[in-house]
């Protein structure tokens, strides 16, 4: 039966019986309506409207638990679906089509995410080799020009070549800080173990906070978009400690859990993150947030047990098939 049959006959069935029982009862009502007779009638309204709530309540309590699982669907976390027990008929069938649209959409989500970020991927590679090849050869032959027209110039002129030789250095330099963090070269050619050495290295020597990288030594084989958006959380986490945290040491932590899961561990010893911090719309933390959910992994962010703050993406095994 449908729902609005089952609605139908429960009012039915109430009407019915109520008659039958005014049918077969000695209760009368007279022309002048007494207060024992309107006593009674009140009594029986009442009693007919509380077993037709009774039994309404029964057909509409798997929809009333249905909109509140509803609501507790949180798009930032995937995977969760809907289920209901003792349901049957629509709601059921609603059920379903609800987990048939969260899949959908989870799929959809997924798959424009991971344009997006493609594009946006290579829109840095390609920013990065211009910046490389155009802007930093040229900085470099001007370093080269004025290298040649110091060995010429007159010796009031030496110091002051010699200042514009050192700021077109540091444009080079400059310049290279800017093309590996658009896009990591280590990355490409020798794999995330590598990039990720070299990007707690590049750290250190920038900021003077101590990265201690702890890589694990049975990793397994990971796609490259995989690869990226661990790289990626990896860098964010590092920028926002040299940012924010007040710390002097990082441990950054790649390695299998359990033989099952690979979970990437960014912790400091700064001030720590706030509860409202973790929660709120840093357009950094978002980022990292959307990374997890394109590669199937679970990011989180809070205080560490030494008082700092911890980063986490556990990435399943089965998302790194």
């Amino acid at each position: 039966m449908t729902l609005f049959q089952r609605v139908l006959a429960i009012n039915a069935g109430v009407l019915v019986a109520a008659a039958v029982l005014l049918a077969v009862s000695p209760a009368t009502v007279s022309p002048s309506l007494h207060l024992a007779e309107a006593i009674v009638l009140a009594l029986g309204t009442v009693m007919m409207i509380s077993v037709n709530l009774l039994l309404l309540r029964r057909v509409f309590g798997p929809l009333e638990q249905l909109t509140a699982l509803m609501r507790r669907v949180d798009p930032m976390s995937p995977g969760r679906r809907l289920a209901l027990g003792g349901a049957d008929g629509e709601v059921e069938d609603l059920c379903h089509a609800f987990n048939g649209m969260l899949d959908r959409v989870e799929h959809e989500r997924r798959s424009s995410g991971r344009r997006a970020l493609a594009a946006q991927e290579n829109e840095r590679r390609r920013i990065a080799r211009e910046l490389h090849d155009e802007i930093g050869q040229t900085l470099t032959g001007v370093v080269l020009e004025l290298e040649a027209l110091q060995r010429s110039a007159p010796d009031n002129l030496l110091k002051t070549i010699g200042d514009i030789q050192e700021s077109a250095r540091a444009g080079v330099e400059d310049v290279r800080e800017i093309a590996r963090a658009l896009r990591p070269q280590a990355l490409d050619e020798f794999g995330l173990r590598s990039a990720l050495v070299s990007l707690a290295s590049q750290m250190s020597d920038r900021t003077g906070v101590r990265v201690r990288p702890q890589i694990g030594d049975e990793l397994p084989q990971l796609e490259p978009e995989q690869e990226l958006a661990l790289y990626r959380v990896a860098q964010e986490s590092l920028t926002n400690v040299a940012r924010h945290a007040g710390a002097r040491n990082v441990d950054l932590i790649l390695h299998a859990v359990g033989g099952r899961d690979i979970e990437l561990v960014i912790r400091d010893d700064g001030k720590g993150i706030g509860p409202g911090e973790a929660a709120g719309p840093s357009t950094g933390l978002s980022g990292m947030r959307e990374r997890a959910l394109l590669i199937g992994g679970r990011f989180r962010i809070g205080r560490s047990e030494t008082g700092g703050t911890e980063v986490g993406l556990m990435l399943p095994r089965r998302a790194s098939r």
